[in-house]
């Protein structure tokens, strides 16, 4: 692939990784409609996945002079998801940096290299197994059928409405008070989802949008 390609587009996102993690994200991105470009330097890697994306190439990451030559420099954003080798995923985040690519995600596999990858110049940091474990922790109870947390201990989640609030508006429900939370939306089975009305009903079997504070959002879950 040349440096002459039509994109970046404000969209663009470059992969650098192509392992489990990297794989799944240049994948994802693909679906959503990014032009993506994805490096890694494994040969076998790169064929595997040169059908499925647009734009794959064989590089070593580590070299600046090579991601600029691959035109790295003009892409708004980056996703270095090399796990396994600590020093390729901290020289590869220091070369995006010297590129000035202006929005940096790097997966790390522990806080120590998480703080590495920060003080390299890594805009945001990935825990991918430590974000899964907490996901997990809080699906496998049963009380919530899904879970977003954001880093700032906010929180969205799926849940079944209680009892306690069925046949009530949400407005009679005061759930904000009660609980501190604030339910975004309303699914009923076999009807269209519904965003959340001060006058909406709660029906027994409905599913609930509902977010807050984590730590808020998980008593509510467990009343359901």
């Amino acid at each position: 692939m040349s440096a002459n390609r039509s994109f970046p587009r404000e969209d663009a996102i470059v992969v650098i990784g192509l392992g489990r993690f990297g794989g799944a994200v240049a994948g994802s991105l693909k679906r959503l409609g990014h032009d993506v470009l994805a490096i890694d330097e494994n040969a076998a890697l790169v064929q595997s996945w040169a059908d499925r994306l647009t734009h794959v190439v064989q590089a070593d990451t580590t070299n600046g002079d090579t991601l600029r030559r691959l035109g790295v420099h003009e892409f708004p954003r980056a996703v270095v998801g090399i796990g396994s080798d600590l020093e390729a995923s901290v020289l590869t985040v220091l070369a995006l940096c010297e590129l000035g690519v202006p929005d940096i995600w790097a997966k790390a596999n522990g806080p120590k290299h998480g703080r590495i990858l920060e003080r390299t110049g890594a805009h945001h940091v990935i825990y991918p197994e430590a974000d899964m474990g907490e996901r997990v922790a809080h699906l496998v109870t049963g009380k919530m059928m899904d879970f977003i947390e954001f880093d700032d201990g906010f929180a969205i989640v799926k849940t079944r409405a209680p009892r306690e609030i069925e046949g009530k508006t949400l407005s009679e429900s005061a759930l904000r008070s009660k609980y501190g939370v604030t339910v975004v939306g309303v699914k009923r089975l076999g009807a269209d989802f519904n965003y959340a009305r001060p006058e909406t009903m709660i029906l027994p079997g409905d599913l609930l949008i509902v977010s807050g504070p984590t730590k808020l959002v998980a008593v509510f879950a467990a009343i359901t």
